[in-house]
């Protein structure tokens, strides 16, 4: 069944998969039985991220999924992006594959998205990690609410529902599946949270370390410039390049009224240096920021998009 011929499914649930050999058959369940209750026509979407123990074949097993396999471990981001390209639910709905979401808990978003959000987001108040876990979870939220300034408490639980079209318009990299609310509600959608479980892990092992959360940090700075900057970069770049003009002239003047009204050797001092240096860096600044004014001009012209959305469009 293509995905024309899927159209008209209320419900696509999300899940990546890596190395969870002992949890995806009872994730799977659980998902089923959550979904059943809802009375609502659904589609469960595993995508495999490059599992080497027997989380394929288990998968293989199963019925009622629609499973994607990796040629390698290319991410959790990359899972997810496969996973959303594939579904045609007008919800989508995402968690882990470690059994620490609760499927149980879908309804609960569900519910809190009929109040008239365009995304409802997990937050996972009494948390089973360990504390470093946490420790570097908080740091990232506290990072996310500086440069984003989103308005969710828990930006890494996995547990979250999304309107299907809004979603499908992204497209994802690196680590930026933990911002995609905060990329959403950049663009104007509206964002809920509900409080949700959260449960220990029982098998496999946690895939989270220090390197994701730099990964995470760096995608988090780029996703600032895209969506402050994307379509205007002249501001940021000119903007800075006028700064250091300014201050390269100011000190240029300085040093030419110490020469010309206090005789002042000028040789041996660096000033002048600076002051040109300033000015240069400042010019290169402004020519870069024109460059990629015209960049961005014509990538929105190529991917025959603007820089907003629209959320209707209604004829009086």
């Amino acid at each position: 069944m293509n995905n024309t011929e899927k159209r008209g499914i209320y419900l696509s649930v999300v899940v990546p998969i890596y190395n969870e050999e002992g949890n995806v058959k009872k994730l799977h369940e659980k998902i089923v039985e959550a979904c059943e209750d809802l009375n609502q026509s659904y589609e469960i979407i595993f995508v495999d991220d490059g599992s080497y123990d027997k989380t394929v074949e288990i998968c293989k097993s199963l019925s009622n999924l629609i499973f994607i396999e990796l040629r390698k471990n290319f991410g959790q981001t990359a899972a997810f992006d496969a996973g959303f390209k594939e579904s045609v639910g007008n919800v989508v709905v995402t968690m882990d594959g470690d059994l620490q979401n609760d499927p149980a808990d879908i309804s609960k978003l569900l519910e809190k998205k009929k109040e008239g959000y365009d995304i409802v987001s997990g937050w996972r108040f009494d948390r089973k990690d360990s504390f470093s876990k946490k420790f570097f979870s908080r740091t990232a939220d506290k990072l996310r609410k500086i440069l984003l300034k989103d308005s969710i408490h828990d930006s890494g639980c996995s547990l979250k529902v999304y309107d299907g079209d809004a979603l499908r318009g992204i497209d994802l990299f690196g680590e930026m599946h933990r911002f995609i609310p905060a990329i959403l509600e950049l663009d104007g959608y509206t964002v809920g949270e509900v409080k949700v479980s959260h449960h220990a892990r029982v098998s496999g092992v946690t895939k989270y370390n220090w390197k994701r959360s730099v990964k995470g940090f760096v995608d988090m700075v780029s996703i600032w410039f895209w969506r402050k900057y994307a379509s205007r970069p002249l501001h940021f770049f000119g903007g800075g390049g006028m700064l250091f003009i300014f201050f390269g002239m100011i000190i240029l003047v300085w040093m030419s009224v110490e020469k010309i009204f206090f005789d002042a050797a000028l040789s041996e001092r660096i000033w002048p240096l600076m002051g040109t240096f300033f000015i240069m860096l400042g010019v290169q600044f402004f020519v870069f920021g024109l460059l990629a004014d015209i960049v961005m001009k014509n990538y929105y012209k190529g991917q025959k998009r603007m820089n907003y959305t629209i959320k209707g469009v209604v004829e009086l």
